[in-house]
C-alpha cells in the first residue's frame, strides 16, 4: 500500500519499486516522493521535504499507536474496552457460540403455581407482570428474558421433594418430565427438546433454545435401575444423585458416607446408557465414589466452590482436582447463600467462584448452572436470566480471559462432557454390555406376590 500523505524519508527502504506513485497519489503527492521511490535524487532535503518526512513518521506512529488500541478492543478483552464494547463482544460471541445453562428449575414453580396445567400458560408472552410470577422471588424465567440473556440450551430441572421419597416420588418425576416436554412443545417456535450434543448444536443453529431434562433427586429412582433406564428414553439426560436427603444407595451433603455397591451400580448404568451423573447436592464421600466409578465425565450442575464459601453444597479443592481428572464440569450456582455464604452476592462475587475453579481445575472445567427458579437471593447484576452476558462481559475485563476462555466457560465445556459421555454409551454398546440388574435389597414395603 502506498501512504499518499508524505514523503518517503532518508534511510527507509522498500522491497522494489514503487511505480507511478505520484500519478496514483494525484495532486497530493509531493515532488520528491516518486524521486525517492527511485532512488534518483541526489538533491540535499529542502525545509519542505522535511516537513513532509515528520509528517510520514507522525502518521506511522499513529497508525502503529491505533493498531496497537484496536487490537484489545477489538477482542473486547481488558481494561481499554469499554463495558459496552465487551458486551458487544459477548453478544457476538454467543451468536456463533451456545450458552448452557445446567439447572433451571421453572417446570416446579409450574406445579406449585399453575398445578401443571397449562392450557393457557403462555412463557412466550412473559411473566414480569403477570400474577402470581410478577411478586415471587422465586420466578426469573421467561422466553422474552431467555431471549435477551442469549440462553443457548437449557437442562430444566424434573425435581422431586425430599417429602415424596418411598412414597409417590417415581410419579412426580414423570409429571414433572411431562410437563417440562410439553412447556418446550407449546413453545416450540423457541425451544426444541434435545437428547444429545448434536441436537443441541443444531438447534442452536436454527435460532430455538435447545432443551435437555435433568431429573433432581436419586429418591426419584424408587431404588429401580429399571426406572432409571425408563427416564432416559423418556428424555432425561442427567441424574442429580441425591437432594437434600440421603438415598438407600448415596448420602447427601453434609452427611457422612458414600455410594452403597447398588449406588455404583447406579452410575455404571448411568454410563451403559449415556445419561450424566450429577453429584450436586452429593456428600464430598458420595461424589469421591461416583468419580471413582464413572468412566464418562460428571458434572456439578449447580455448585459453588467450597474456598470461596464453605458450604456443604460447594465443591471443596480436592474434588476439584478429582473433577479436572474425569473431564468433568463444575457449573456455578448464583445463590446469595452458596456465593457469598450470606443473604446478598454481586457479579464479582460469582466471577470468584469461576476464578477459584479456573485456578485449581482449569478453564476446561467450569461452567453456568444459575439454579434461576429455584432460588429467592440472586445477585445485584444477574437477578434473572436476562443477565448472563453481563457476567461473561465482567470476565472479559481480566486479561487472563481471552474470548476462546469464555466460550469454554459459557457452554462448550458441558457440550464436551455430553459428546464424551455419549462416546463412552456407544463403546459399551460396541462391547455388548448388558444392562444393570442388581437392586438395593428388599424395600420395606416390597411383597413378592404368587400364583393365586
Amino acid at each position: 500500500m502506498v501512504m499518499c500523505l508524505a514523503a518517503v524519508p532518508e534511510g527507509v527502504t522498500f522491497p522494489g519499486p514503487l511505480p507511478d506513485v505520484a500519478e496514483r497519489c494525484g495532486r497530493w503527492a509531493p515532488d520528491s516522493l516518486s524521486a525517492s521511490a527511485s532512488g534518483s535524487s541526489d538533491e540535499k532535503p529542502t525545509p519542505r521535504r522535511r516537513r513532509w518526512r515528520v509528517v510520514f513518521v507522525a502518521v506511522i506512529i499513529l497508525a502503529l499507536f491505533g493498531t496497537a488500541l484496536a487490537l484489545p478492543l477489538a477482542l473486547g478483552g481488558g481494561g481499554r474496552a469499554t463495558p459496552e464494547q465487551r458486551l458487544t463482544t459477548i453478544r457476538r460471541m454467543l451468536r456463533d457460540s451456545p450458552l448452557v445453562d445446567g439447572h433451571n428449575d421453572l417446570a416446579w414453580n409450574v406445579r406449585k403455581f399453575l398445578h401443571n396445567k397449562i392450557g393457557d400458560f403462555n412463557l412466550s408472552a412473559g411473566l414480569e407482570g403477570l400474577e402470581p410470577w410478577a411478586r415471587s422471588r422465586w420466578s426469573h424465567t421467561d422466553i422474552p428474558r431467555l431471549r435477551l440473556g442469549q440462553v443457548g440450551a437449557q437442562f430444566w430441572s424434573a425435581y422431586v421433594p425430599c417429602g415424596a421419597r418411598d412414597k409417590d416420588a417415581v410419579q412426580l418425576a414423570l409429571e414433572q418430565m411431562d410437563v417440562i416436554k410439553r412447556i418446550v412443545e407449546m413453545n416450540a417456535a423457541h425451544l426444541a427438546l434435545v437428547t444429545d450434543a448434536e441436537e443441541l448444536l443444531d438447534a442452536h443453529r436454527e435460532g430455538r433454545i435447545a432443551s435437555l431434562i435433568g431429573v433432581e433427586g436419586g429418591h426419584a429412582l424408587g431404588d429401580s435401575l429399571a426406572v432409571l433406564r425408563a427416564f432416559y428414553h423418556l428424555g432425561a439426560r442427567y441424574l442429580t444423585v441425591t437432594h437434600t436427603c440421603d438415598t438407600r444407595w448415596a448420602r447427601s451433603a453434609g452427611t457422612s458416607g458414600g455410594l452403597t455397591e447398588f449406588g455404583r451400580a447406579v452410575v455404571r448404568e448411568m454410563n451403559r446408557l449415556g445419561m450424566i451423573v450429577d453429584l450436586s447436592h452429593a456428600g464430598d464421600e458420595t461424589a469421591r465414589d461416583a468419580l471413582e466409578t464413572s468412566q464418562a465425565p460428571v458434572v456439578f450442575s449447580h455448585s459453588g466452590a467450597a474456598a470461596i464459601c464453605n458450604s456443604s453444597r460447594n465443591v471443596p479443592d480436592d474434588l476439584l482436582r478429582m473433577i479436572a481428572a474425569n473431564g468433568g464440569v463444575v457449573m456455578i450456582n448464583f445463590y446469595a447463600k452458596l456465593v457469598t455464604c450470606g443473604e446478598r452476592a454481586t457479579v464479582k462475587d460469582v466471577v470468584a467462584h469461576i476464578n477459584h475453579v479456573r485456578r485449581i481445575a482449569g478453564v476446561e472445567h467450569v461452567g453456568l448452572g444459575a439454579g434461576y427458579d429455584g432460588i429467592d437471593a440472586p445477585p445485584e447484576g444477574l437477578e434473572d436470566v436476562s443477565r448472563y452476558p453481563h457476567l461473561l462481559a465482567e470476565l472479559l475485563r481480566d486479561p487472563d480471559w481471552s474470548e476462546e476462555d469464555v466460550r469454554k466457560l459459557a457452554g462448550m465445556n458441558v457440550v464436551r462432557v455430553l459428546q464424551h459421555v455419549e462416546r463412552v454409551r456407544d463403546q459399551w454398546r460396541r462391547a455388548a454390555v448388558q444392562p444393570g440388574e442388581e437392586t438395593p435389597g428388599a424395600r420395606r414395603s416390597e411383597c413378592v406376590y404368587g400364583p393365586a
